[in-house]
């Protein structure tokens, strides 16, 4: 099978979803070797973050191959969130499935998508979402309106992808409560813990 997944995110080194990202595809990688897994990665600046990974698991892996373009996160959330255009195969080539993290969502032309959601906190409290926005502002960073912004790629989400990995059972369920999605796509995995 050949399985396609965003690792854009780990460009943002320290996140907990950049270490979430590297560490369930080094697992994937580990112990389903009979795979091919193409990871992408789009950064217009940290492009070198996604080879120096790729490289602690490729190297010993010759069923990973790494698709990195130069093109900033706010062009694809256009691109793929909001005009729906440009299929992620048409870098990666042909795929099976595509995961990618709950960011953006590309369009798919014929793998089945899936996504994690880690929480929905940003709907279930939006106005605590707004407050926060408005203290980055006020602290001297740019912050865009993240309640418009996680709800316009969540609801892409709930209608682009067939599967659904949730952090939890409260993910699971504000899943199927706040964007509707049918219970039988979603599955709670647990983030496990690291090697370390």
């Amino acid at each position: 099978m050949k399985i396609g997944i965003d690792i854009s995110q780990i460009a943002h080194q320290g996140t907990g979803v950049a270490r979430y990202v590297r560490s369930i595809v080094t697992s994937l990688v580990r112990k389903y070797p009979e795979h091919e897994y193409v990871l992408f990665g789009s950064s217009l600046r940290k492009r070198h973050v996604f080879s120096e990974f790729v490289s602690t698991i490729g190297g010993k892996h010759a069923n990973v191959r790494l698709v990195s373009i130069p093109v900033p996160p706010t062009v694809l959330d256009w691109l793929w969130n909001r005009a729906h255009i440009v299929p992620v195969e048409w870098f990666t080539g042909p795929l099976d499935i595509f995961w990618s993290s709950d960011w953006t969502h590309p369009p798919l032309i014929h793998a089945i998508g899936v996504t994690t959601i880690h929480d929905l906190s940003v709907l279930r409290y939006p106005e605590e979402s707004h407050n926060q926005a408005v203290l980055d502002v006020a602290r001297g960073r740019i912050a865009a309106n993240i309640v418009a912004t996680h709800t316009r790629r969540l609801v892409r989400a709930a209608k682009a992808c067939a599967v659904f990995f949730c952090d939890s059972e409260a993910t699971r369920h504000d899943a199927q409560e706040l964007l509707g999605i049918s219970q039988s796509k979603l599955t709670v995995v647990y983030p496990g813990l690291g090697e370390a």
